[in-house]
């Protein structure tokens, strides 16, 4: 006696297929991301191959496999320009570290002021804050240019950092103003009925509370004053006081043959840094994004 095969219920086919569907989703989706994946690390992975191959077959192979390793590239590029590279890379160092102490000190208060405070035109203030991040550096340029130079600042590093301390990124303080706006009140009130002004809520208690987006806002003035090539080619033209970006640009001669091998044997060297601050502190950096986006 035969047994016949007694089908599925409808309900439960329609499932199958949906999950199959959901998987087939999920895998597109997953090939498709690490193609762009693929796409976006393609010009910094040939760049890296790039600093081990000889001169000669830089640009004669599009491909990431090298058949001849050449790590002279290294030594050659340290020592190519008229100071060692390790100049270059402490005067960068220098101005990284008066951008990020200046910013973090300087919007960390105008954020507190404008989340907290009342005070006298104040939304017009806020206003006229949020309109200069739509204002291109070339706009600001030749006036900063001839203030700056009325103030023999020239050649210095005082055009970099001092404007740092004068809360002039708008976009860090429009950062921490929505973490501020976050931070519940009722941590100023009760402060306040025991004594405490604004300096002390804002040392003993913002400030701890603040340290994601303090975070976010030095882990980008990091990179973005580092990577920084137009304004320290313009205030900073005396070799000894080279950045690492306009060190780089030493390499390329419109009027000679240029070494490239040390070009991008040194570009890997400057990305050190940039990689290293942004491993240890994405952490902090997706909080303090996730935080201030979400209010």
């Amino acid at each position: 006696m035969t047994e016949t095969a007694v089908p599925a219920p409808a309900p439960v086919l329609a499932r199958s297929a949906r999950a199959r569907r959901r998987r087939v989703t999920s895998v597109i989706k997953h090939v498709f991301l690490v193609v762009i994946c693929l796409l976006m690390l393609y010009p910094l992975l040939w760049m890296v191959v790039s600093s081990l191959r000889p001169n000669s077959d830089i640009f004669t192979s599009p491909g990431l496999l090298v058949d001849t390793f050449d790590f002279d590239h290294y030594p050659t590029g340290w020592d190519a320009l008229s100071y060692p590279f390790s100049t270059y890379l402490l005067n960068s160092a220098l101005v990284v570290l008066g951008s990020v102490i200046g910013n973090l000190v300087s919007c960390s208060m105008a954020a507190y002021a404008f989340a907290r405070l009342d005070f006298r035109f104040k939304r017009l203030a806020f206003i006229a804050m949020l309109v200069t991040i739509m204002l291109p550096i070339h706009v600001l340029i030749i006036p900063q240019y001839v203030f700056f130079a009325q103030l023999g600042w020239i050649n210095t590093y005082l055009p970099l950092i001092v404007p740092k301390f004068l809360a002039t990124d708008a976009f860090f303080i429009f950062l921490m103003v929505q973490f501020i706006r976050g931070i519940p009140r009722e941590l100023d009130e009760a402060a306040r009925i025991d004594g405490a002004g604004h300096v002390r809520i804002f040392g003993r208690i913002m400030l701890p509370l603040m340290v994601p987006a303090l975070a976010t806002t030095a882990i980008f003035t990091f990179i973005w004053t580092w990577n920084d090539f137009f304004t320290q080619l313009i205030f900073v033209t005396k070799p000894d006081l080279y950045t690492v970006p306009v060190a780089l640009r030493s390499f390329v001669d419109a009027q000679s043959s240029s070494d490239y091998g040390a070009l991008f044997a040194m570009s890997v060297v400057s990305l050190v840094p940039v990689f290293l601050v942004f491993l240890f502190g994405q952490r902090f950096l997706l909080r303090g994004i996730a935080t201030t986006g979400g209010k």
